[in-house]
């Protein structure tokens, strides 16, 4: 049953369309908006593939090639929920088209640099166009489908997002090892080309109706500024290390920033933010969960592809085919979760989907060096059907508990929590695998039969092995060699063991936040 808090405030209602053509049908918008989406979170999980081959031709170092990732990450943080409130202000479809052709030629760009510095800049520019092309996906949906069909169409929007993420590694090892890294890149090109044009054809404008308001320059400076504090302590953590001054102030320093950013929202007649929003519970709760589910997949996506293909061998596009099952299970679970949702609601669906996340950890708790994949598939499938129910949940909590007008401002929401709970899950599952190795390294090297004063001076050698690389060297005798690999591979899974039980904990708790704090549709029309 919908609340009043999703129904359609008719001065933002889309622009009229002629009876029966293209514009006036909310599915076709959903096709449209499917394309840019698919481009961009391909895009974020192909690039993670390519980055070894970058570093190698490029000749970059590892502070370089961190910052292929990083730019992009702040870039697009601090642009997204400014990129929703210039669609809701001056048009949804004119800033996603905008978003869609910058996107694509940044990508074309970053393939044609010749330079690490031009692909970290370029990668940059992609953030900026993601930022403003992301949050207008869901605003334009919002805007689009009445209230009885906005879950539905939120589902397919989470299977198209989900099911894009998890086909980047395979699509990935595919480009890279059978053409190149530029053409991780260049294949946004046709995408972007056939999103351009369909889009054009079918999206009708939306926007906020009102009078004239002056835009929200110092909100838009102060939100910026402090997420990107935020995102650069995070995604800096692991480097500079979680306790380190540089780490903390960073991190202080956006949230003492974004606490000055929501009280001047609270003092102005148009704010960027509307503090309002979050009075609702399911909203709010929403986000939290939306940062924990992205925290949970890219978190353990990352260290996955590790070991599938630093412990165990396997080459990316092996590895790729052998996460298949979550794509799979995440094209299923979206528009189920959806159905679910409309049906029992998000405080059924997001405890069920955090459920689903935490069994996946635990049973990760069984993998070893040498486990067969009947080991390795339950947890990908629970894991995909959990980041699916969820992902469909939570954006319907947020952007459905927003009003219309304010439609792309809450899906600029729910993008930037998605982006810094990715951020997040990477860096500090990374740094708990390190500092387990870190700790257990020596031990495990002589228990699988290294002599102690070679165990002691590979220890050295911890962060190669937090990455799941043997310190192994072509002047070790056989029986040495795989010695140190049986060691190493062991002290590599007692550091992804120590993550994933931190982390199915985490979802066990995400459950109960969602169970208690997400209000049920009569409640919400109460509230409101």
């Amino acid at each position: 049953m919908p609340s009043p808090s999703t129904s359609v405030d008719q001065s933002t209602a889309p622009a009229p369309a002629p009876a029966g053509g293209p514009r006036s049908s909310p599915w076709l918008t959903l096709c449209a908006v499917a394309f840019g989406l698919f481009m961009v979170q391909l895009d974020a999980s192909v690039v993670a593939i390519a980055n070894p081959a970058i570093g190698s031709e490029l000749h970059a170092t590892t502070a370089q090639l961190q910052w292929v990732t990083n730019a992009y990450l702040l870039a697009l943080a601090a642009t997204l929920i400014l990129g929703g409130k210039l669609g809701d202000r001056f048009g949804r479809r004119t800033y996603y088209l905008v978003g869609v052709v910058g996107f694509t030629l940044a990508s074309v760009a970053i393939g044609l640099s010749g330079s690490i510095e031009g692909v970290v800049v370029f990668r940059a520019l992609q953030g900026v166009f993601g930022g403003l092309l992301m949050p207008n996906t869901l605003g334009l949906l919002r805007a689009a489908f009445p209230p009885r069909r906005f879950g539905m169409a939120v589902g397919i929007w989470a299977m198209v997002s989900a099911v894009s993420t998890a086909l980047g590694p395979i699509v990935g090892g595919l480009l890279v090892e059978h053409v190149s890294w530029e053409s991780v890149f260049y294949i946004n090109a046709p995408i972007g080309v056939v999103a351009l044009v369909f889009s054009a054809c079918v999206l009708p404008q939306s926007r906020t109706a009102g009078g004239p308001h002056r835009f929200d320059v110092p909100g838009v400076v102060l939100l910026a500024l402090g997420l990107l504090c935020v995102v650069l302590g995070v995604v800096k953590g692991e480097t500079w290390g979680w306790t380190s001054a540089g780490t903390w102030g960073a991190v202080a320093a956006g949230v003492l920033v974004l606490a000055v950013f929501g009280r001047y929202q609270t003092r102005i007649a148009h704010p960027l933010l509307p503090m309002r929003l979050f009075r609702s519970r399911t909203l709010t709760v929403g986000a939290v969960i939306t940062a924990l589910n992205f925290f949970v997949m890219l978190g353990v996506i990352f260290f996955v592809m590790l070991y599938l293909q630093n412990v165990r061998g396997f080459t990316p596009v092996e590895a790729g085919v052998r996460t298949l099952p979550l794509s799979l299970a995440s094209l299923v679970a979206s528009p189920l979760g959806a159905a679910l949702t409309q049906r029992l609601g998000a405080r059924f669906t997001m405890p069920l989907g955090m459920v689903l996340q935490s069994a996946a950890c635990f049973g990760m708790l069984t993998w070893q060096t040498d486990s067969s994949y009947a080991t390795m598939w339950p947890p990908f499938v629970a894991l995909g059907l959990g980041v699916g129910m969820v992902m469909a949940a939570s954006s319907e909590a947020i952007v459905g508990s927003a009003p219309v007008r304010d439609a792309g401002v809450a899906g600029g929401l729910q993008a930037t929590t998605l982006q810094i709970g990715g951020a997040l899950g990477t860096s500090v599952l990374v740094s708990l695998i390190s500092s387990r190795v870190g700790s257990t390294l020596t031990g495990e090297l002589t228990a699988a039969g290294v002599p102690a004063d070679l165990a002691g001076r590979l220890h050295e050698a911890k962060d190669a092995v937090a990455m799941g690389v043997a310190p192994v060297s072509g002047d070790m005798p056989a029986g040495l060699r795989a010695a140190v690999a049986q060691g190493s591979g062991h002290a590599f899974l007692n550091g992804v063991h120590t993550a994933v039980v931190v982390t199915g904990v985490l979802c066990l708790a995400g459950a109960a936040l969602a169970a208690l704090g997400v209000t049920r549709p009569a409640q919400e029309q109460t509230a409101h």
